[in-house]
């Protein structure tokens, strides 16, 4: 299979391998599969939006959310890091690097404040057992106290 892509805007694979073309498409996917389903959640089940002006009703912490806490902020680094990959432009990797780091700062300095006084010990629990960023391999089964 050829997985050359042309355009003005599309570089040379990074470091010549057009396998991280490929990597960067399936990156994309999940990032939109992920982005679509957390959405969903957090309309449905949360009863509320991700927009700090209409914040859900619920703590939401089923589906992608039992691997990691913040599905969402995963799901559009991926669907960057898989453009920067696809496209082979180290520009938008870093444009990926900024934007984790804004979502990061964000996180720790506004949304999770908010949660904790929000949600409390609901909330801390859900923190001692899924992992800010990096997601679990398996999922976290609420109410279990089990890893």
């Amino acid at each position: 299979m050829d997985f050359t892509v042309a355009g003005p805007w599309v570089h040379a694979p990074f470091l010549g391998f057009t396998a991280l073309r490929v990597l960067g498409t399936l990156l994309m996917a999940a990032g939109i599969l992920v982005l679509l389903e957390s959405f969903g959640r957090f309309a449905l089940q949360g009863i509320g939006t991700p927009a700090p002006v209409f914040p859900t009703r619920h703590l939401v912490v089923k589906g992608s959310y039992r691997y990691v806490r913040n599905p969402m902020y995963v799901a559009l680094v991926s669907l960057i890091l898989g453009q920067a990959l696809l496209l082979g432009d180290i520009l938008v990797f870093i444009y990926a690097v900024f934007c984790w780091l804004a979502m990061h700062l964000f996180v720790l300095l506004y949304e999770e404040p908010i949660l904790r006084r929000s949600f409390g010990a609901e909330y801390e629990a859900f923190c001692a057992h899924v992992p800010r960023w990096k997601p679990r391999l398996s999922p976290w089964r609420e109410g279990t106290g089990c890893d």
